[in-house]
């Protein structure tokens, strides 16, 4: 069966929930103390701040189905990255994460591509990226789609900082 994409609405902020927990933990779990990570799941990927985001007009999620499985999405919304050449009315790509189990099969860009058609309506919107400077499969990716390094913050994950890099897409 091939794999279906459709944008998320708020009656998905409990699917979008437990995949973005599962998939953050899957990637990251091992990199923070185990409270840590359940307190930043809790505040960031729970129920309600993902419905909030998906009530957001300025925002957008996209779900990638294995038949009746959710197996990624992409999150999009207003930019949040702290950086000079940012202006009002840009766009940050929040989170992009599909399970390892689905990962190599050009899904991600599936769900890119869903992100840049949106972007462009209804005019070009600039986009910004936060990726993990450790996280050189993902630099890559977002490269090829024309993304570069303009900047550097800490991620907070309870007392864990991540250096991350501020990636610009004009």
């Amino acid at each position: 069966m091939a794999l279906q994409i459709r944008r998320a609405t708020p009656a998905d902020a409990e699917l979008l929930s437990a995949l973005a927990m599962a998939t953050y933990t899957e990637t990251f779990g091992d990199s923070y103390p185990p409270q840590d990570l359940r307190d930043f799941l809790d505040a960031h990927y729970s129920p309600a701040p993902q419905r909030r985001e998906l009530e957001d007009p300025l925002s957008a999620a996209w779900l990638l189905f294995d038949g009746e499985q959710a197996i990624g999405y992409l999150a999009a919304g207003p930019n949040s990255l702290a950086h000079a050449l940012a202006t009002e009315g840009d766009i940050e790509l929040k989170r992009l994460y599909v399970h390892a189990s689905h990962q190599g099969g050009g899904h991600g860009a599936r769900l890119m591509d869903a992100l840049l058609d949106w972007l462009d309506q209804p005019r070009r919107r600039t986009l910004w990226v936060g990726v993990w400077s450790e996280n050189f499969g993902a630099q890559r990716f977002y490269a090829r789609y024309g993304c570069v390094q303009v900047g550097s913050y800490e991620f907070p994950v309870g007392d864990s900082r991540d250096l991350e890099f501020i990636l610009r897409r004009p």
